[in-house]
């Protein structure tokens, strides 16, 4: 009895071996860690559509905590380099900033922009448009990963606008694998397509930069 035992036990062993392993559920805050090159090889590559956008969808900037700071502001107060004063209602006066893109420092801030590391647009057109209110709405406010959204001079938002890699990269050279990364975490975060342009870009990139090991978590 006890070696029928063993081989049933045995057989059960080898039966959890060699089964083929369950995937592990990939809904929202399941964390992920992997080479960002494998990251990028994983997108959906659709076509993209601007139909339908409108910015007003993504509800922003919102004070999600009830703390009195909205969006902007936490992003100012996470990445300014020197503490800005805080008055009434999370009015900031002073503090500077670093602005990557374009390797400058922002004094005041006034003149800062917080750039949505995949625009808004572009966002839609990679899959936001399909989704819910709430969802944009979280989209549009993602303090969850600080890759996400970023204070930056207006002049390079601006320049920015809605482009995706395919025709834009920050200005400042030493700043483009770092863009290339984050673009295609948010893009992983998020869920979201690229389109056969910007997969060519995302790739050409892939060869010139570090093939970082990157780590997320779903929002969606």
């Amino acid at each position: 009895m006890r070696i029928l035992a063993t081989l049933a036990a045995t057989g059960a062993a080898l039966a959890t071996l060699i089964s083929p392993a369950r995937a592990a559920p990939d809904g929202p805050g399941t964390s992920h860690t992997l080479p960002v090159r494998s990251l990028l090889d994983s997108l959906p590559v659709k076509a993209e559509t601007r139909d339908g956008y409108q910015r007003s969808e993504f509800k922003h900037w919102i004070d999600a905590d009830k703390d009195g700071c909205n969006t902007r502001a936490e992003v100012l107060l996470e990445e300014a380099v020197e503490a800005p004063e805080i008055t009434g209602r999370c009015t900031l006066v002073g503090g500077v900033w670093y602005s990557p893109y374009d390797d400058t420092y922002i004094h005041g801030a006034r003149g800062s922009d917080i750039d949505h590391r995949v625009p808004l647009a572009e966002a839609h057109d990679s899959g936001a448009g399909d989704w819910t209110a709430a969802e944009r709405e979280a989209y549009a406010n993602d303090l969850g990963d600080p890759r996400s959204l970023i204070a930056v001079t207006a002049r390079s938002n601006r320049s920015k606008a809605d482009q995706d890699p395919a025709t834009w990269m920050p200005p400042s050279e030493a700043n483009r694998c770092e863009y290339f990364t984050y673009w295609v975490v948010v893009k992983g975060r998020w869920r979201m397509a690229i389109d056969p342009a910007e997969q060519t870009a995302l790739q050409a990139l892939a060869d010139q930069c570090p093939n970082e090991t990157v780590t997320y978590e779903t929002a969606r």
